[in-house]
Formats: C-alpha cells, sequence, structure tokens
C-alpha cells in the first residue's frame, strides 16, 4: 500500500491526524507534570522509567493512561 502525502489525504483525515496528536501531546503534558510534582512515594515503579516511557514511546495516549490508571499509587482520601 503506498504511503500518501500530506497534501494527499482528504481534509477529514487531515483533521483526524491534527487532532489525535493534540490529544496525545495533552495526554502527555499532564502525565509528566503530574509525575513531576507527585513524590516518588506515590508512584508505582521509577520515576525516570514512567519519563522515558512517556517521552520516547509512541503510543497514541496508551503509555499516559496506563501512568494514571496503574502507575500512580491513591492518596488516601481525608474526610
Amino acid at each position: 500500500m503506498p504511503r500518501n502525502k500530506w497534501d494527499q489525504l482528504s481534509p477529514l483525515t487531515r483533521r483526524l491526524v491534527m487532532v489525535s496528536g493534540a490529544v496525545d501531546g495533552a495526554l502527555k503534558l499532564a502525565a509528566l507534570v503530574d509525575l513531576a510534582r507527585r513524590p516518588a512515594e506515590q508512584v508505582r515503579g521509577s520515576k525516570k522509567a514512567w519519563a522515558a516511557a512517556i517521552i520516547l514511546v509512541n503510543s497514541m495516549g496508551v503509555v499516559p493512561l496506563a501512568y494514571f490508571t496503574r502507575g500512580r499509587r491513591q492518596s488516601p482520601t481525608i474526610v
């Protein structure tokens, strides 16, 4: 299957590529900010490993979502 150049893509496809890239970037940024602010005791695993995975893995949002769901320890709720 030949690869299309940007100019050959339909406007809908271009829009979907841009929106998905923006969502992935926003998720990565939010995960990195949370990781930087969270104490190491509240992170499952190494903060450096999580940061490397969030930055380096082209995941379309999967790695940041994994961090938010599995990588953070829940802080005790204050009643």
